[in-house]
């Protein structure tokens, strides 16, 4: 993750915050939640549900005691999930083991998915670390493991979160973040494996020239023990399909700002960069989110980061808050599910220890909630 020296940007980005908001829908009211579960273990990040309703979430391995890296909650809590071996870390077998998961995906053929950046602690990664690896939930046995090759993945990027599009090509495409060096957006052909990089170093992967969010009332910047602030910097994050399939909206972590592209570009291996790039569409301000969201009606989901809140963008482009309080710390992953809930993992990002100090102000346990929405998941498949 690229961080850049803080100069002095903290009461222009205050400013932003409080002036420059995206146009809520009138009469927009804060609805309900419930807490599915409470982690008392390692951080969270993605969440995935299954259309029997069976819940997956991962935990990425940055520092904390992380037995396992995807689970199944069962019984509310967290089990290995498909097995305790190929949860075990083992660099002398990326390729067979889970080395960090960053997200978990149920495809609309009820498959789960589980995206592993192959960079523990962000340390880099090495060839068959990065990897999508599919199982068969009716067998719970791993069926396809697609390995990324270093010229699409190199050692500095981070795959952050991928979605499913099965109609396209012999067995559909995967579409994946680049959170790392270069931003960008990685397109996998599920039929070959063959992979390949669109809109790297693109201005719409990229974070914003000394963005600062204000988060619990400061602004939220890299700050180590004994050391300079700096501005924290992370490019393409969230991402989500539309409802037709047509495009792949996306947003970089470190900004207040939306895009979309063509995915027809995207999933023609024989365009060029130009040709990509001249289907982006700059879709204006948005919250500060980290991932996305959509639904089968069109609209779009994504957490405010900076007033720990839930938000859905309608087809018109106007907001609406759906949940807001102050256990929704960081909202991370969201994930529409058949029984038309929204679920969303709150794990309080923002108080680890690099941006205090070096004080960990955590306070578990960490949430997974849910939310009615009267919709399902995108279906392209």
């Amino acid at each position: 993750m690229k961080r850049r020296t803080f100069l002095g940007a903290a009461t222009a980005s205050l400013a932003a915050t409080q002036l420059a908001r995206p146009a809520f829908a009138a009469g927009s009211a804060a609805r309900g939640y419930e807490v599915v579960a409470r982690f008392w273990g390692a951080m969270p990040t993605g969440v995935t549900v299954s259309r029997r309703g069976r819940i997956f979430v991962n935990f990425p391995r940055w520092g904390d005691d992380v037995p396992f890296t995807v689970a199944e909650l069962r019984g509310g809590k967290p089990v290995a999930y498909p097995n305790a071996e190929v949860n075990r870390q083992d660099a002398a077998d990326l390729a067979g083991h889970l080395q960090s998961v960053q997200s978990v995906v149920v495809d609309p053929v009820d498959r789960l998915w589980i995206l592993d950046t192959g960079s523990p602690l962000f340390a880099g990664s090495s060839y068959g670390g990065p990897k999508l690896v599919a199982v068969d939930l009716r067998t719970d046995r791993i069926v396809r493991t697609i390995l990324f090759p270093p010229e699409v993945v190199p050692a500095t990027s981070y795959p952050n979160d991928v979605r499913f599009d099965l109609r396209r090509g012999a067995a559909g495409m995967a579409f994946i973040t680049d959170s790392g060096g270069p931003n960008g957006i990685i397109v996998v052909d599920l039929a070959s494996g063959r992979s390949w990089r669109r809109l790297s170093g693109h201005p719409s992967v990229l974070p914003d020239p000394d963005f600062v969010p204000i988060i619990d009332g400061q602004p939220f910047m890299v700050r180590p023990a004994g050391g300079e602030p700096t501005s924290y910097e992370t490019g393409s994050d969230g991402i989500a399909l539309s409802a037709d399939g047509r495009h792949l909206y996306y947003c970089p972590l470190s900004s207040r700002r939306l895009h979309r592209v063509a995915t027809d570009a995207l999933a023609n291996p024989h365009a060029t960069d130009a040709d990509v790039a001249a289907t982006v569409e700059n879709l204006g301000f948005k919250p500060m989110a980290d991932g996305l969201e959509s639904d089968d009606k069109g609209r779009l989901y994504g957490g405010d980061l900076e007033h720990n809140a839930i938000w859905r963008r309608n087809p018109d482009g106007t907001y609406c808050t759906l949940a807001q309080g102050a256990d929704l710390n960081w909202i991370d992953t969201l994930s529409v599910a058949s029984d038309r809930h929204l679920y969303a993992t709150a794990n309080q990002l923002d108080r680890l220890a690099p941006f205090h100090e070096g004080q960990d102000l955590r306070r578990k346990p960490y949430l997974l909630v849910r939310l009615p929405i009267d919709a399902g998941p995108v279906k392209l498949g």
